[in-house]
């Protein structure tokens, strides 16, 4: 009889043991059941701040002579610029930078035989950073006026830029955050369920192209300068528990 007793008691002890194993099994699953979705915000802008660079340049055999020339030049540029309108301020000249010019001197026989001084080439850069974007543009469209005045100068494309980047990003990070949400839940209905809080979370990078431009995205992330009208883009990677 005691036999018997002990039997049943290891019978039930391994019923219970099972039962117990299959809970255990059941709650680490359901535990681990989520969904993982990527959500997407993006949204236009036009840029608030425009950088202009250009270079005033000019060839003399006389350095001092070159000097002069420039700061005349020098005085074109900012009359040119004042006159349409953008401040004094916003126009920072640079340095000047003098370089001694040489080419290379072959004898009859084709040997080379050295250097021969060709010169002087003097250069000032300049920059213009202003919010005034449409007066600063139209100032790089019209450069030709300059040269017509005589002003040997180099002109680059204008940059742009965007002050309130961070208020962009927040945003974005908001409304990428609700879309991946709503991706969740969609998914969440389809298959007869709900979902529950965020398991882990994750940003992707913060990418900014030209509006209506086939610029590809960088892994690191991309920061487009020479577009006025921009994109901004934002992914957030959600794991969401499942009820």
């Amino acid at each position: 009889m005691k036999t018997n007793s002990k039997y049943i008691i290891i019978a039930l002890a391994i019923i219970v043991a099972a039962w117990l194993l299959g809970r255990a099994y059941t709650y680490k699953y359901r535990s681990q059941d989520t969904v993982v979705v990527t959500g997407l915000g993006e949204t236009e802008f036009s840029s608030d701040l425009i950088v202009w660079n250009g270079e005033l340049v000019f060839e003399t055999q006389d350095v001092a002579t070159g000097y002069t020339q420039l700061e005349r030049n020098k005085q074109k540029v900012m009359d040119f610029i004042t006159s349409r309108g953008v401040a004094k301020e916003q126009i920072a000249f640079k340095f000047v930078n003098v370089f001694k010019q040489t080419e290379p001197v072959y004898n009859a026989s084709g040997n080379y035989a050295g250097q021969r001084f060709t010169g002087y080439r003097l250069s000032q850069s300049f920059s213009i950073e202003s919010s005034e974007v449409d007066k600063v543009e139209n100032i790089s469209r019209d450069i030709s006026a300059l040269i017509a005045q005589g002003v040997s100068i180099e002109a680059y494309q204008p940059s742009y830029y965007y002050t309130k980047l961070d208020d962009v990003k927040l945003s974005l990070i908001e409304s990428a955050s609700a879309d991946a949400r709503a991706r969740a839940e969609k998914i969440a209905e389809n298959a007869g369920t709900k979902i529950g809080r965020v398991a882990s979370a994750k940003m992707g990078v913060f990418q900014i192209t030209g509006a209506n431009s086939n610029e590809e995205f960088l892994a690191g992330g991309s920061f487009n300068t020479s577009s006025r009208q921009k994109k901004a883009r934002i992914t957030m990677k959600v794991e969401y528990r499942v009820k």
